[in-house]
C-alpha cells in the first residue's frame, strides 16, 4: 500500500493521457497541496480508495472546483475508474501488461464505459480523475484537455477502452 502511496503522489510529475483524443493535464492545487503534505509534512496520503473520471465541458483549472462538468442530466454520471489496486491498474511497457511498475507506467485493466447519452451532453473538452462518484462533489485531482473534443448527442456512449487511461510518471 505504501509503494501505491508513493506512485499515486509521484503522480505530481506525471503526463498523463486518456483514450488517444486526450493530452496531458495538470494537478490542481489540492492534488499539489496533498503531495507536499505526504512528502515533507508527514501527513497521511489522502488519496482516494477509488478514483472516478468526470467528463467537462469547460476544462478545470488548477483551481478546485472550476470548471464546468457535463449536466447531471441525459444520463450522464461519473464512472469508477477502479480502486487503487494491482490487479486494476496494470504497470505496463510498451502498452503491455508486466508484472510491476518498473516502467512508470500504469493503466486500467478495464474498460471504463459512460452510460449511454439520452440527449446531448455538449462538446467534452475534458476529463479529470475526482475522489467522489456523486456529481457535484469531491475534489478534481488531475485533469486534461481531449484534443479532439467529442460532441456527446443522444445515442452516444463515451468509453475509456482498456489501457486507455494511461499514467506515466517522468523523471
Amino acid at each position: 500500500m505504501q509503494l501505491l502511496n508513493r506512485i499515486l503522489f509521484a503522480l505530481a510529475l506525471a503526463v498523463l493521457s486518456a483514450c488517444n483524443a486526450h493530452a496531458a493535464g495538470p494537478f490542481t492545487y489540492y492534488a499539489q497541496n496533498h503531495l507536499i503534505d505526504y512528502l515533507f509534512r508527514g501527513q497521511a496520503s489522502g488519496t482516494p480508495s477509488t478514483w472516478y473520471v468526470a467528463l467537462y465541458t469547460v476544462c478545470p483549472t488548477d483551481t478546485a472546483g472550476s470548471g464546468t462538468e457535463v449536466a447531471n442530466a441525459n444520463a450522464y454520471a461519473r464512472q469508477s475508474a477502479g480502486a487503487n489496486a494491482l490487479t486494476v491498474w496494470a504497470a505496463t511497457q510498451g502498452g503491455t501488461a508486466v508484472s510491476s511498475g518498473t516502467t512508470g507506467t500504469a493503466s486500467n485493466l478495464a474498460a471504463i464505459p459512460f452510460p449511454t447519452a439520452t440527449g446531448s451532453w455538449g462538446t467534452v473538452n475534458c476529463w479529470a480523475l475526482v475522489d467522489s462518484g456523486t456529481y457535484g462533489a469531491g475534489n478534481v485531482w488531475i485533469y486534461a484537455p481531449v484534443t479532439t473534443p467529442p460532441t456527446i448527442t443522444s445515442g452516444a456512449t463515451a468509453t475509456f477502452g482498456v489501457g486507455a487511461l494511461t499514467v506515466t510518471i517522468t523523471p
